[in-house]
């Protein structure tokens, strides 16, 4: 506070100057009274007094400035001095001054927008009250429960191999509620998954979640319209209510304010609009968005599959809750865990429906919910550390390239810095000086960057929006942590390069600065070899770096190159996909086939389609469905674990699937009782050796009765199921008889002219259908590899700035080489050096500098690029074609560089460099 305080005042004293003077004098007058009454009291007069005083005190000009000096409005005011100074410099020279804030606004601004997407999607605290005290239960096992399923929430914190899930059964929750008094209160919630919503509109679908009646209360999330859910809501035979995300009221409902109490269908069950959320809270993980919330009493409701499989909310066996608790105040997070595992393990153990055995030791963990539910962490975590990685070498380049160029600057300026020396200026004054000249060209820089990374950042979260899977809320918008990195940046870089040139500045010999004449060659060896020496050795840091982000950069293009090369097995090229749930809308499973056989008629029959089919799921859409299925002929109870695909009627026809033996499915397949399937070579080949597959039956291929067989009718071609990346898995496939299912259809023009036929067709069915996730097999593809093509695209950019900002400072060095040696030139001209020479010359030093960077920034490189590792296919991390393909660009870009300067030296005039100062 008292720092605060006297900057303060030194501010005070530059808006206010003439009062402050004033109050000065009055303060020294009344001190110098104060002073001659004591010497009066001696027995001088007044005047004699006075005299004296000033005698001892000096005159009062040089006690003002003596007080002035030894306070916070010197600082100020010298400061202040500085940092005009500073700005006329930089006036005087406005192409330096725009190169340099230009590039200052890219290496900031680059910084501080990839900061803004970390800190969106890593840092930003989950927007509830007291997020601190808020833990999930995550339970772990040796073994999996004996239960029909878990539904994970999909946002727990996953560890490969290990045996464990955030999903715990409903009565499960209520015995956690009874056990433990622990929590000042313990949610649960859910994802309902995609809802057909009907009543506002034309039918569409919408992203839900189940959530217990204290979930908003306890969260402490108010409602900016209506009322949140409430723990009436949540009970038996308690009407159906729904609140509403703030984003879909405004996209769905333009913002009405007369939507409470309006009813709407969800999956065909009415429920009432109760209210609008805040619109700060979107959803508990971060990153994520939920259109509307509903009760956890409402789960049979909206999830009419499980009615049909004989699963119910309340099942013991049925885990699909996510258990939120809140921390007493006066409860420590280990106490909690010990109570809620004592809790967790009585009825996992011993209550009404065990579900492990002894020898399972399950336990539960309580996680930070800020830690637990990762959300879209775990996906876009690597991809935004690496991006973070290149435009921190971006900006130490940027540093590297100012700190030459200020360098350079510096040297025509020593006659300046030595005049300020000889007049009595600190070597602490001219490192201020510059310094504070490097701190001005960095906030002015900097002042032009956050506009660039404002725009950057919200651009980036577009386009990871625009390529998620599920409706992401990635707010960019700076906030205190992002102006702060903004500010620590700003300053860091702005003394980074300031540093070498200020330095440079306090340490000039006057004397032979002041004899010696601008650009003269007169200095002396010693000195001269050490500025080339600095300089060149900054040019060598940038080329080095910038190897380092190239090499990085090769190798994700490279990596991008060979996934779109991969053969997926079937022809990806104008395949319209898009999905429609007739459960959700009341259709019964007798119904559903006809409804897909009518649809799939009416999509052939379009002008310019070749053919249509329908499938569970979409093939590389990261989509997969595994099951264990026992070979007729193998040992009772041995099983094998196969990837499966329920398809429909000229499926394989429509991928372009080769037809390897037998045959496919017809639309008799799909109505006999004769259950049968088709598998891919790969899995006849591992399987059935050299046996042949046709008539071999496979049991237990369906979860809902492990005793169904079918047989095996016909073999295809293999083709990628879930990821490029991947190989070929043994895959069954089996005719589809009920639940979603995604359409196919082929054309032989542009598959996205088709949609609005596609959706008038479907309407024409059914107005109540809407369809979901409508793309093409192209952008299906472009989405799987989105992590890919995002670091890919941006490593290139932030590698070609590192090329360009290399190539500006050989060039600057060269430049300034030839600058200060133009007398030199000239001597070797005048005694019959040829042209040819002075050219190869300055051209050799410009290679000899990028030679040596490449190999240091090479050697960097090899160290680095295992990092990458995880993000690489089919290209080694140290991969000799890319790291020489790095190489010859830099010295290419090097001769360019270096071209122009040469040429200057090469023309230099004899007798005009022979009287040039």
């Amino acid at each position: 506070m008292s720092l605060l305080r006297n900057i303060a005042t030194g501010l005070r004293s530059l808006v206010r100057r003439n009062k402050v003077n004033r109050e000065l004098d009055e303060e020294l007058s009344a001190y110098l009274e104060m002073a001659a009454v004591e010497k009066m009291k001696l027995g001088m007069s007044r005047k004699e007094a006075l005299r004296a005083v000033r005698l001892e005190q000096g005159t009062p000009e040089l006690t003002r400035e003596v007080v002035r000096s030894g306070s916070w409005e010197s600082v100020v005011e010298n400061c202040w001095r500085d940092l005009r100074f500073a700005a006329r410099m930089l006036r005087k020279a406005p192409g330096f001054t725009a190169v340099a804030v230009l590039t200052l606004a890219l290496g900031i601004g680059a910084n501080t927008a990839i900061f803004s997407l970390l800190n969106a999607v890593m840092l930003k605290t989950i927007p509830v009250s007291r997020p601190a005290q808020l833990v999930i239960l995550r339970w772990s096992a040796h073994s999996r429960p004996q239960n029909l399923g878990t539904s994970s929430y999909g946002d727990c914190l996953w560890v490969p191999g290990a045996i464990q899930s955030c999903s715990f059964s409903f009565p499960m929750y209520k015995a956690l509620l009874a056990h433990t008094d622990t929590f000042s209160s313990v949610l649960a919630m859910a994802d309902a998954g995609q809802l057909d919503l009907s009543g506002n509109g034309p039918a569409s679908m919408v992203g839900g979640e189940l959530v217990s009646g204290n979930y908003f209360e306890a969260l402490g999330v108010s409602s900016a319209l209506g009322r949140t859910i409430r723990p009436s809501d949540d009970r038996a035979g308690a009407p159906a209510v729904v609140v509403l995300n703030f984003g879909y009221w405004q996209r769905a409902f333009g913002g009405a304010a007369d939507v409470i109490a309006r009813t709407v269908r969800l999956n065909g069950s009415p429920f009432t609009i109760a209210g609008v959320i805040d619109p700060r809270f979107t959803r508990l993980t971060p990153g994520k968005s939920h259109d509307l919330w509903i009760p956890l009493s409402q789960a049979a409701s909206v999830r009419p599959s499980w009615n049909e499989q004989r699963r119910h909310v309340d099942e013991p066996t049925n885990w699909w809750l996510a258990i939120i608790g809140r921390l007493k105040p006066e409860v420590s997070l280990a106490q909690a865990q010990a109570a809620t595992n004592l809790a967790f393990r009585n009825e996992a153990l011993h209550g009404a429906n065990p579900v492990f055995k002894d020898a399972d030791d399950p336990q539960v963990a309580l996680l930070p919910a800020q830690k637990g539910l990762v959300g879209i962490r775990q996906y876009y975590d690597q991809p935004i550390y690496i991006l973070s990685a290149a435009v921190a070498i971006i900006l130490v380049i940027v540093c590297a390239n100012l700190a030459a160029l200020l360098l350079a600057r510096a040297t025509a300026r020593e006659k300046e810095m030595a005049v300020r020396l000889a007049l009595g200026a600190g070597k602490g004054q001219i490192i201020q000086q510059l310094l504070t000249e490097s701190l001005l060209l960095s906030f002015a820089g900097a002042a032009l960057g956050i506009l660039f990374a404002d725009w950057s950042a919200q651009a980036l979260a577009a386009f990871i929006s625009r390529n998620a899977y599920s409706t992401l809320f990635i707010d960019t918008r700076p906030d205190a942590r992002v102006l702060a990195f903004a500010v620590v940046v700003t300053l860091l870089t702005g003394i980074l390069f300031g540093l070498a040139p200020a330095f440079r500045g306090s340490r000039i010999n006057v004397g032979p600065a002041l004899k010696d004449s601008y650009g003269g060659s007169t200095a002396a060896p010693k000195a001269t070899g050490r500025r080339i020496g600095l300089g060149s050795c900054l040019v060598v840091a940038q080329v080095a770096l910038s190897v380092v982000v190239l090499v990085g950069a090769g190798l994700l293009v490279r990596t991008l190159t060979n996934l779109r090369k991969v053969n997926p097995g079937f022809d990806t090229h104008n395949v319209l996909l898009f999905g429609i749930n007739p459960t959700l809308a009341g259709y019964k499973v007798e119904t559903i086939q006809t409804l897909y056989r009518e649809l799939q008629a009416r999509f052939a029959s379009v002008p310019g389609v070749i053919s249509a089919t329908y499938s569970s799921d979409t093939l590389l859409s990261d989509g997969l469905w595994t099951s264990e299925v026992h070979i007729e002929g193998q040992p009772k109870d041995s099983t094998i674990r196969t990837d499966m695909l329920a398809v429909g009627p000229e499926f394989f026809e429509t991928m372009r699937l080769p037809l390897v033996g037998g045959r496919t499915f017809s639309n008799s397949d799909l109505q006999s009782e004769r259950a049968v399937a088709v598998v891919n070579r790969t899995f006849a080949q591992r399987f059935l050796g050299g046996k042949n597959p046709l008539g071999v039956r496979l049991g237990g291929t369906t979860p809902s009765d492990n005793k169904i067989e079918r047989e095996i009718v016909g073999i295809v071609g293999d083709a990628k199921y879930d990821n490029l990346r991947k190989s070929v898995e043994p895959t069954a496939y089996v005719p589809l008889q009920e639940g979603a299912a995604y359409f196919a259809i082929r054309t032989s023009t542009q598959a996205e002219a088709l949609v609005p036929t596609v959706r008038q067709i479907v309407a024409s069915f059914d107005e109540n259908l809407p369809l979901f996730k409508v793309t093409t097999q192209t952008e299906t593809i472009d989405r799987l590899l989105f992590n890919e093509r995002l670091v890919a695209q941006l490593s290139s950019v932030f590698g070609g700035l590192a090329l360009v900002l290399a190539c500006v400072g050989l060039y600057g060095l060269l430049s300034y080489e030839v600058a200060r040696r133009t007398r030199e030139i000239g001597i070797r001209t005048a005694l019959g050096a040829q042209r040819r020479e002075i050219f190869r010359l300055v051209l050799r030093q410009g290679l000899t500098l990028t030679i040596f960077g490449a190999v240091v920034g090479i050697t960097a490189a090899i160290g680095v690029t295992r990092y990458l590792g995880s993000l690489l296919y089919g290209v080694a991390a140290t991969d000799p074609l890319t790291f020489v393909t790095i190489a010859l660009t830099l010295l290419t870009v090097a001769l360019l560089a270096g071209y122009i300067p040469s040429r200057r030296a090469m023309r230099v005039d004899p007798m005009v460099a022979l009287r040039y100062e």
